[in-house]
């Protein structure tokens, strides 16, 4: 009888801590009902009031709500503007948690990219209408 041993997990990547959360300016993060129900018993409070609170429809889906953001028109209301971190990361949606579906980040392989380019670490690309 063989006994497999488990692989080791797959290496990530890319590193989320030197990012500036671009995953969180998508203007759509989806919200299923069991995400609702799981920011609810993180709030202590009823599922209909975290609806209310911290989601809206868009486009026909249910979103989570935005706010103004120093780097992005708008980023998630759970992002912390400052250390760039998500305020709610036990309790953040499934669609958060599935991000980036595997090893590596597109995002994040396009910002090492242009950092190195610009040999600038905390080189951030916006968007060309703001140099315009």
């Amino acid at each position: 009888m063989t006994i497999r041993s488990a692989s080791p997990p797959k290496r990530l990547l890319y590193d989320c801590s030197k990012c500036p959360a671009y995953c969180c300016s998508y203007l759509r993060i989806v919200v299923e009902p069991s995400d609702i129900a799981r920011l609810a018993r993180h709030f202590n409070i009823e599922r209909a009031e975290a609806e209310k609170r911290f989601t809206k429809i868009v486009m026909g889906e249910r979103v989570l709500r935005h706010r103004k953001d120093t780097i992005y028109p708008s980023v998630c209301m759970f992002l912390d503007r400052e250390t760039r971190k998500c305020t709610i990361y036990e309790a953040r949606p499934d669609v958060c948690r599935e991000y980036p579906e595997g090893r590596r980040c597109g995002y994040y392989d396009f910002l090492s990219w242009e950092r190195d380019w610009q040999e600038d670490d905390e080189f951030i690309p916006l968007e060309r209408s703001e140099f315009e």
